[in-house]
């Protein structure tokens, strides 16, 4: 807690006053002795979840007795000190080992407790990653950790704060995940009305021809992407006229990139491949159901290698071929009858032979415009959880702040305060295990329960 005076039976100290701290050691590489052993070795990509009950890697005898590996009993605080993963934390829930990465702290008996250390490391997170900045590896050590301040509540105050936060953070977890789960609903959502749409099923209240054409039938014009003779690699110029290829297609949105283009002169030798308005250009490798209908704003764009032209007679609308060929039962078609072992692919001859639902041009439109008022329905949707998900996110942080201000535990503390002053404040627990050190000639002592 920074500034301001605090709260009743608090006090001000520092991290190394209320736990024992060490970090371990890494046994050399060259000694296949040294691993694959039954001793839990945690390192900073272990480190995350509340509680650690097995390890990445696990170590021998003889691989903590020739490095600086050491023990440190389940219960201890595990904290990451180098690179990109400073501030992660995590509670020991066994006894480990862990490499010169870790920061490792022993709650000392009476003082605190490991749920209490753990949530106020959580809270401190992006104060540790200020002061690691600087460096192409930037680190904090463990005189940092051990320097860091804090403002600590008396212990029967912790407790309560723990409690307050395990209550409260877990619903923010369980909020988090059913906001997370939405977008795959939604995703399954859009692609129930694209088969609805398919199948003549979305728009049943006009009287329509129901008969299925295949594409042929249809008479719809394909034309497969240029060779890979004609369009080489070192072709690809930066800020030119995009190939669009299918990692450009998506959800029926077509997004250049800027360093897959080519120039003006290569756009001319190709140019019975650009695309042209009201174009339908498919992926016709990889993944199936990349289609999007080409509108070109006055800007050019030549059809890729990987991807295949569809272009529409007056009996069927562009954007209405589009939905069709990113529906289920076209995928489901596809996948089918592509050819290919390790990528699939389409060729003209299953593009030809796909039976489509094709009314009249009435009921097309009205299709499409259906369509579109439930994606955009869907999309509002997405831009709220997605809105709410930040303000969810941001919650957590803003719920450990006010924790360890004081601001969860101030009706508690007018409640209880024999519980928080005297021989029972912060200080006087401190000043007690600070006498008993001194009588005992310095011996730390630590906790191993959490």
């Amino acid at each position: 807690m920074s500034g301001g005076k605090l709260p009743e039976g608090w006090v001000a100290t520092t991290l190394q006053n209320i736990a024992v701290w060490g970090s371990g050691g890494t046994p050399s590489r060259s000694h296949d002795e040294f691993y694959n052993g039954n001793i839990p070795w945690i390192k900073t990509g272990d480190l995350g979840p509340r509680l650690i009950t097995e390890a990445s890697e696990y170590i021998t005898e003889a691989g903590v007795k020739n490095s600086s590996a050491k023990y440190f009993p389940k219960g201890s605080v595990a904290i990451a000190m180098y690179g990109a993963t400073i501030g992660k934390t995590s509670i020991l829930g066994i006894d480990a080992t862990t490499n010169q990465a870790c920061a490792v702290g022993s709650p000392i008996e009476d003082i605190t407790s490991s749920i209490f250390l753990y949530y106020f490391l959580l809270n401190e997170k992006n104060a540790f990653i200020k002061k690691g900045k600087g460096g192409a590896q930037p680190n904090i050590s463990q005189a940092v950790i051990k320097e860091h301040p804090l403002s600590l509540p008396p212990y029967a105050e912790q407790k309560i704060i723990a409690e307050k936060l395990d209550t409260l953070l877990a619903q923010v977890d369980s909020t988090k995940a059913r906001l997370e789960k939405i977008p795959q609903i939604l995703k399954r959502f859009r692609q129930a009305v694209l088969a609805a749409a398919a199948t003549g099923n979305l728009n049943q209240n006009i009287s329509s021809n129901n008969k299925k054409n295949t594409l042929k039938e249809v008479g719809i014009m394909i034309k497969t992407g240029p060779f890979g003779s004609a369009l080489h690699k070192s072709d690809y110029i930066s800020n030119g006229i995009p190939v669009i290829n299918p990692m450009h297609i998506n959800d029926g949105i077509i997004s250049p990139s800027l360093c897959m283009t080519i120039s003006d002169e290569k756009y001319a030798e190709l140019s019975s491949w650009s695309l042209q308005d009201g174009d339908i250009i498919v992926g016709r490798r990889g993944e199936m159901g990349r289609a999007a209908m080409v509108n070109l704003n006055q800007s050019k764009m030549l059809c890729g290698t990987g991807s295949m032209i569809l272009r529409t007679k007056e009996n069927i609308v562009p954007k209405y071929l589009e939905l069709i060929l990113r529906s289920p039962t076209a995928i489901n078609y596809f996948n089918k009858e592509a050819v290919g072992s390790t990528m699939v692919n389409l060729n003209q001859k299953v593009i030809n032979s796909l039976e489509v639902y094709l009314p009249h041009i009435e009921e097309q439109l009205e299709i499409i415009r259906r369509v579109e008022q439930l994606f955009a329905y869907a999309d509002t949707i997405e831009k709220q959880v997605n809105s709410a998900l930040t303000r969810v996110n941001n919650l957590t942080q803003s719920i450990l702040a006010k924790a360890f201000r004081g601001e969860l535990t101030a009706q508690w503390r007018a409640e209880n305060p024999d519980l928080i002053s005297g021989e029972n404040s912060a200080a006087a627990l401190l000043e007690r295990i600070k006498a008993e050190r001194a009588a005992s000639g310095g011996k730390k002592t630590s906790r191993k329960k959490s």
